[in-house]
């Protein structure tokens, strides 16, 4: 997949996850570090990336944010933890 669109959570230094969407993961979190991110993440900085999820267009990452936004707490842990597994997985892999 080459679409450069994402939908990305950062854990917060509160231990609180943020969700939202980019076309460029590792500028978002250095924005949201500077104060210049969101709103939520502000107060709550460090912020480290720790879910990304590529799409073709737009729409479908930000539909993706909505999606994860609407996911409890325990939901969004278990698809970090997940995604963490498969990242390992990849680095070990062959």
């Amino acid at each position: 997949m080459n679409g450069g669109n994402f939908a990305y959570m950062l854990r917060c230094a509160d231990g609180s996850l943020y969700c939202g969407w980019t076309n460029d993961p590792e500028r978002r979190v250095r924005t949201h570090n500077a104060g210049t991110g969101g709103k939520y993440t502000r107060a709550r900085r460090p912020v480290s990336l720790v879910y990304t999820e590529e799409f073709d267009t737009k729409e479908e990452a930000m539909s993706r944010e909505w999606h994860l936004k609407r996911l409890s707490h325990s939901e969004k842990e278990r698809l970090v933890r997940a995604y963490e597994e498969s990242r390992a997985q990849r680095k070990d892999g062959p």
